[in-house]
């Protein structure tokens, strides 16, 4: 059949013309599917962006680790002791662990998530202060909005050197005032600011960096007389090697070194961004499949309801393919003409809902963007070019599929017999 034949088209809008509102409905069934499959899919990638946004570019292949209390007895030991790391587990983790990419060590000062005193000039405010390595910010990364952070000479010197968060330079620096090069009282003694830094993060963990101060490591040890401890490690392992694996060898050998039960599941607290990751990555894949069922079975109602409507007109025009049987018309022809019919259909009522939804997701978006609000768990919602076009290949294969069973009937039809029809 020639899909340029002018006569084949005029014929098509003919029939779908001739009863315009049963038309109207039944593009509207597969309008609707499509519709609802695009907005669900874009809502649903919209739920995605604004979740992992809030990850910021956190290393998914890290973990982080801390001392806890011990629960199990272990030679000679009750259960219940305390214990810490220190830095001699720097050395002993990286001499043995070559699974360990990135190690990062880090002191909180006010113990977690505590405030510290800060002052500059007449302002104070309460801060929480880090003492970090440079391959924290690997870890971790955030956009440096000036100068630099801390980087190996402080922590061999000893420099007492700080990088502060955006909120704490609004709060300690009034009128505008580069922070760059003036000096901030930690607890009583002076740190020059060599940096400023926005978090990548969105929603409540933002917060919490740009409300944050890192020192060097070896600086704030010393300077608090926080001796040889360490409080928690930020750990990233090699390309190649999963986090959970890198993660088991460095706590077993954690408690090798501070004769902990082989058994203690409680002694070291950890937390292995790679598993999380993993977790959303797969409850994301499964929501999306829900989507696309859901989906594809409102578009499947629609697409029964074209092939009714088609078995409906097939019937009407029984006395039409009968002439055409008589003057020589195939089955193909026949077969091929109401297929088209239904692809036609199909296509136009699906390609609007897809537009549609297209047009109303991205209208959302821009409403988000304009109103400035910060969703922790929505953003940019969208449906990117190649579930584009899957959904338009499922609107081809149903609009065939919608027309076999009236394409079928058609050809069944006698010219004798159709001609005879009143």
């Amino acid at each position: 059949m020639n899909l340029f034949d002018w006569d084949n088209w005029q014929e098509i809008w003919t029939a779908l013309k001739k009863n315009p509102v049963r038309t109207f409905f039944t593009a509207f069934g597969v309008f609707w599917g499509i519709f609802m499959l695009v907005v669900m899919l874009g809502s649903g990638k919209g739920l995605q962006n604004g979740v992992m946004e809030g990850f910021g570019d956190l290393a998914t292949n890290s973990f982080f680790m801390w001392a806890q209390q011990t629960s199990l007895p272990y030679q000679g030991f009750k259960k219940g002791r305390s214990f810490h790391f220190t830095n001699s587990d720097i050395k002993a983790i990286r001499k043995n662990v070559p699974d360990v990419k990135l190690l990062a060590p880090r002191l909180q000062g006010g113990g977690y998530r505590g405030a510290n005193n800060v002052v500059y000039g007449k302002e104070t405010g309460g801060y929480t202060i880090y003492g970090d390595y440079p391959d924290f910010i690997k870890i971790s990364p955030v956009d440096m909005l000036s100068g630099r952070f801390v980087n190996m000479n402080d922590i061999r010197h000893y420099r007492k050197v700080a990088v502060i968060g955006k909120d704490v330079v609004s709060g300690l620096f009034k009128n505008g005032e580069n922070p760059i090069g003036k000096y901030i009282r930690i607890q009583g003694v002076y740190f020059e600011v060599v940096g400023t830094f926005q978090s990548k993060k969105k929603g409540n963990r933002a917060d919490r960096d740009n409300n944050s101060i890192f020192l060097p490591f070896t600086s704030m040890q010393r300077t608090f007389n926080y001796g040889n401890r360490v409080f928690w490690f930020a750990i990233t392992s090699q390309d190649s090697v999963p986090a959970t694996v890198t993660e088991a060898k460095v706590i077993a050998l954690m408690k090798k070194i501070h004769h902990i039960n082989p058994k203690d599941t409680q002694a070291i607290g950890h937390f292995n961004l790679e598993k999380e990751f993993k977790k959303m990555t797969g409850l994301f894949a499964g929501i999306n499949g829900l989507i696309w069922i859901v989906g594809v079975g409102t578009l499947l109602a629609g697409i029964i309801g074209v092939s009714n409507i088609m078995l409906i007109i097939v019937k009407e025009r029984t006395r039409e393919i009968g002439v055409k049987r008589a003057l020589g018309a195939t089955p193909f022809h026949i077969i091929s003409q109401i297929i088209l019919e239904s692809v036609t259909l199909t296509i136009v009522a699906g390609y609007t809902g897809l537009v549609v939804g297209v047009s109303l997701l991205s209208l959302i978006d821009k409403l988000l963007v304009k109103s400035g609000g910060k969703s922790q768990f929505f953003l940019h919602p969208e449906v990117n070019f190649h579930v584009a076009l899957t959904a338009l290949a499922v609107l081809v294969v149903s609009g065939i599929f919608a027309g076999m069973i009236p394409a079928k009937r058609a050809v069944s039809i006698k010219p004798v017999e159709a001609l005879r029809d009143e």
